[in-house]
């Protein structure tokens, strides 16, 4: 199963693997599937049965990214998420350990206005982390997009280059496991 999980990455990503483990990366994912698209009206951020979240694909999607980061050698990690339920439930389905919310990781696209206000508490909130760890980042797709410039899948991820430039250097692209 690990090894199926390794097939769609390239030889060449492997330097990309090494600077997450060495703490001069991030890894930074979109949630794992959650089928439609926003939140209902009126959805409250504290009650899971009011907004969208995971089926039964992206908690499996979860559970592999949890398996390809410990057949990277990655098994100690900071996880972070935005508190958006369905990105909690991809973060502590990968079982990677105690999962904290992230204010600055959580979904704009109700006020697409504030994306770069958003994006710049994100920024400080990244610089102001000490070094250890990997970091995990559980996001979504318009931070992500804001962040880097790419449309992620759900799922999907992006190795990025610590600390941020401006613009940030991704250095892969991880697709959904």
């Amino acid at each position: 199963m690990a090894l199926l999980a390794l097939a769609p990455l390239s030889q060449a990503d492997e330097s990309a693997w090494d600077a997450l483990r060495e703490g001069r990366a991030l890894l930074l994912m979109r949630h794992a599937t959650a089928p439609g698209l926003g939140d209902p009206t009126g959805f409250v951020l504290s009650d899971c049965s009011t907004q969208r979240n995971l089926d039964s694909r992206g908690r499996a999607e979860a559970r592999r990214w949890g398996e390809l980061l410990r057949a990277k050698g990655i098994t100690r990690v900071r996880l972070f998420s935005s508190r958006w339920c369905r990105a909690l439930d991809t973060a502590r389905g990968m079982g990677l350990g105690e999962v904290r919310p992230l204010p600055s990781l959580d979904s704009f696209i109700a006020e697409r206005h504030r994306g770069d206000v958003h994006t710049a508490t994100l920024r400080r909130d990244l610089a102001a982390m000490p070094p250890g760890d990997p970091l995990v980042l559980v996001s979504h797709q318009v931070n992500v997009t804001a962040l880097t410039g790419i449309f992620p899948r759900s799922g999907e991820a992006a190795i990025i280059a610590l600390p941020l430039a401006d613009p940030v250097r991704v250095l892969a692209r991880v697709p959904t496991p």
